[in-house]
């Protein structure tokens, strides 16, 4: 099997993860917030580099507040592996022995009031830990209070998503070599997965395949249905590549569709192309959705369209920023984003076409290239 065409991206230096938390503190402040504090997850890889080989009921988190170093406190029987992170040299490494407290060590780091972002995954434990330890501070989930965090993405971070969207596409062109018809959505699945991971992707997300009347269901999970002549099928697939996601959906037909088929998969296409040609910078989010969701509703399938259209993309394969219905976030160069209309006619079949997308300085900027006419598959 060839290899991915996109060449290794150079690595992250402690500069970029510097520059990450720095912007953190800003946007924190300017949300009204005092400081920031991360759990293992997404957002600590994002803003350190920093991944624990397990995540355990010790406290880890970063600390950043203005004014102040960022400060990563661990137990100390991770503190080696903290200090040999990609953005080690952006961050102070503070740690704590069993037994002691660590919610007084990061006490000392926030002072005795102010309010507070915490990540999402943070740990309902800890969270009563610094609420005990300092009473009189407040706490807000950092996805509520800074949605865009992750959302905007620097010339590096793109060259790893475009990465991951070519071996995405480069696992689809093979995959359409396959035989279909007989074999379980399972045996497609699990094509797919091995495809990912010989482009390349370290990690495989998701493998949907629906087929037939599977294919109306958005998120059908690969079955042991057998894959018949004349079936729509489904395939939305990805995962991450350089710890970059990718997230693509193609719907194939075996043997030759129907007239009806072949018309809802052309609004569908429609539709995406609409909601791709509607982003440039300053366009609200929700302006892809209905760019979008107008061309199928304009055709009468309105109904079928269950979705938002799309998702943002980055160190996860779904995060802000979303494009749907009354999200007035506006679009910013560097934001990524799938743009995934579709239609799913129950018990039926179903129809999505997806494609990435960045925001460049004059529209949109597709990471997906491979066809989005119906592809006949045997």
């Amino acid at each position: 099997m060839p290899s991915s065409p996109a060449a290794t991206p150079a690595p992250f230096t402690a500069d970029d993860y510097r520059a990450r938390m720095d912007r953190a503190v800003r946007a924190a402040a300017e949300a009204g917030l005092d400081g920031v504090l991360v759990a293992p997850g997404p957002d600590l890889v994002h803003l350190t580099g920093y991944q624990p080989t397990a995540v355990t009921e010790r406290l880890t988190v970063l600390v950043l507040t203005a004014g102040r170093e960022p400060v990563l406190v661990v137990p100390a029987l991770e503190a080696a592996d903290a200090g040999k992170a990609a953005g080690a040299g952006a961050f102070g490494v503070r740690d704590w022995v069993d037994g002691k407290d660590p919610y007084g060590i990061t006490a000392a780091l926030l002072g005795a009031q102010g309010r507070f972002a915490v990540s999402d995954n943070t740990w309902a434990m800890h969270l009563l830990g610094y609420q005990k330890a300092l009473p009189a501070t407040r706490y807000v989930s950092l996805t509520e209070a800074l949605p865009m965090l992750r959302a905007v993405k620097d010339a590096r971070e793109l060259e790893r998503l475009e990465a991951a969207g070519a071996a995405a596409d480069a696992a689809y062109r093979e995959i359409l070599k396959v035989r279909f018809a007989g074999r379980r959505e399972n045996d497609i699945a699990a094509d797919l997965a091995t495809l990912l991971r010989e482009f390349g992707h370290s990690q495989v997300d998701f493998t949907v395949v629906g087929s037939g009347p599977n294919g109306a269901n958005p998120h059908h999970e690969a079955s042991d249905r057998v894959i018949e002549h004349g079936d729509m099928v489904v395939l939305d697939f990805g995962g991450l590549k350089h710890g970059y996601g990718s997230d693509t959906t193609r719907t194939v037909h075996v043997g030759e569709p129907t007239a009806e088929e072949r018309a809802v998969h052309d609004i569908v296409r429609e539709a995406q192309q609409a909601g791709f040609e509607a982003v440039r910078p300053g366009a609200a989010c929700q302006d892809v959705d209905r760019a979008a969701r107008a061309v199928i509703t304009e055709a009468g399938y309105g109904e079928y369209f269950i979705h938002r259209t799309g998702h943002g993309i980055g160190v996860t394969t779904h995060e802000p920023p979303y494009m749907i219905e009354g999200e007035e976030q506006p679009l910013v160069p560097g934001m990524c984003f799938s743009v995934e209309p579709g239609i799913y006619l129950p018990g039926r079949f179903g129809v999505r076409i997806e494609d990435i997308v960045t925001v460049t300085e004059t529209g949109g900027h597709r990471l997906n290239n491979t066809p989005r006419e119906m592809a006949i598959v045997e």
